[in-house]
């Protein structure tokens, strides 16, 4: 069986590789009307896959599946209209392919240009959330690369027919359904042998829980981007005003539980936390939130005594730790110990803090007077992303177009030779 799996991956990169090699050869007037068909199309068969939504909810509740991962899963009508209009947000992008990066003439009269070009192959793996499979599958196309993805089981019913729909708008459009394929999902081997598919596959990205990412990053022989575990951060500084505070803090924490952007922790400087926080817990209770904090948070009644453990846990629901520091470099050292290198956030209405803060927290996005909500690549203006990168090689932060090109050197000459030395 494991054999045949291999097989089966192995053989839809080789179609994935022919794919790309026409991509390759693809206007930008081509991939926008596909990507404008594929919009269409979702709209257009939304039923089929609110339907297919509706069996994956339905096995997600029957199996135990957390209310975060359930609204992850869940599909709805705005949902679906909204990774349409991504697709044609990324069709109204200009195209990276063939962008110059640098060029010269070097004194031989050499002409240099290193341009960008598609990464090729490139595999995705993910969990519950079938909106990614839209987002990758454009934003693959719009940068010329052909896409394997390989989502959750929880997902499987709205993968399969989203991917229908997108493979059915691809060749109405004219260009080769193989650019975008999805992967078995009920046998972990098929994770491994993608990430280990060297020379079928150009660049892995995992996007999911930590240990999803961190056993494709450990086990990957294939590139891999790390993504998107969000421990994050909004820090309380001396001299913010505490209107703006409670609004940053409700709109991180709150928006939206179950995405990788919303705040986990809460740091209050203890020269305003006499006022600041039964403010807050009394903001926070009201929006149903469990608040894990410490001495000088759990002195309340409403507070439960955060443990060790909750310093460095990502909720991904309605929980929130919560810490009274001393000063903003103490703030600083916990979120050094305890974040997750995605986003932290200040607010202050003191310019040093503020410049303090960005320069020396390690992070992909950091916020100053603004929610840790808009760390994503539609609000970046990059359209739909695909992930959010925590690593510091090649791509950072929200990952649109230009992070899924490599670039490539082209030189002219004129029948130039090299001196022998």
């Amino acid at each position: 069986m494991t054999d045949d799996l291999r097989e089966q991956v192995h053989a839809a990169a080789r179609r994935a590789r022919v794919a790309a090699n026409e991509l390759v050869l693809a206007t930008r007037e081509g991939k926008d009307a596909a990507l404008h068909e594929m919009a269409t199309a979702l709209r257009t068969r939304a039923v089929e896959v609110l339907e297919a939504n509706a069996k994956d909810l339905e096995a997600g509740k029957a199996s135990g599946l957390n209310q975060g991962l359930l609204d992850r899963l869940t599909l709805t009508e705005a949902r679906i209209e909204g990774v349409a209009q991504g697709l044609e947000t990324v069709a109204g992008l200009p195209d990276p392919i063939g962008e110059v990066l640098r060029g010269s003439i070097l004194p031989n009269g050499l002409e240099l240009k290193q341009v960008r070009v598609p990464m090729g192959v490139v595999g995705m793996v993910y969990e519950a959330r079938p909106n990614v499979t839209v987002d990758a599958a454009g934003l693959a196309l719009k940068s010329g690369n052909a896409a394997l993805l390989r989502g959750s089981s929880t997902a499987e019913h709205s993968n399969a027919a989203l991917v229908a729909i997108l493979r059915d708008a691809l060749e109405s459009a004219g260009l080769p359904a193989d650019a975008v394929q999805l992967l078995p999902c009920h046998d972990r081997a098929s994770v491994t042998h993608l990430i280990t598919a060297r020379g079928l596959v150009d660049l892995v990205i995992p996007r999911g829980g930590a240990g999803l990412i961190n056993a494709v990053v450990q086990q990957a022989t294939v590139p891999a981007i790390e993504t998107g575990v969000g421990n994050v951060h909004v820090y309380v500084d001396a001299s913010a005003d505490l209107d703006m505070a409670q609004r940053i803090v409700l709109n991180s924490k709150t928006r939206r539980t179950s995405v990788c952007n919303a705040a986990e922790s809460l740091l209050v400087h203890a020269s305003i936390a006499d006022e600041f926080v039964p403010r807050i817990i009394e903001a926070l209770r009201a929006e149903n939130v469990t608040i894990h904090g410490d001495e000088r948070f759990a002195g309340d009644p409403r507070v439960q005594a955060a443990t060790d453990e909750d310093w460095d846990t990502e909720y991904l629901s309605l929980d929130i730790a919560a810490r009274v520091v001393d000063s903003i470099d103490e703030a600083i050292e916990h979120i050094a110990a305890h974040g997750s290198g995605h986003t932290e956030a200040i607010v202050t209405s003191d310019l040093a803090a503020a410049r303090r803060f960005t320069t020396r927290v390690d992070a992909a996005a950091v916020m100053v007077n603004a929610s840790t909500a808009f760390t994503d690549g539609g609000e970046f203006g990059m359209g739909a992303e695909i992930g959010i990168s925590t690593q510091k090689l090649h791509a950072r932060g929200p990952m649109g177009l230009a992070e899924l090109t490599s670039s490539k050197w082209v030189v002219w000459g004129e029948g130039h030779v090299r001196p022998t030395s």
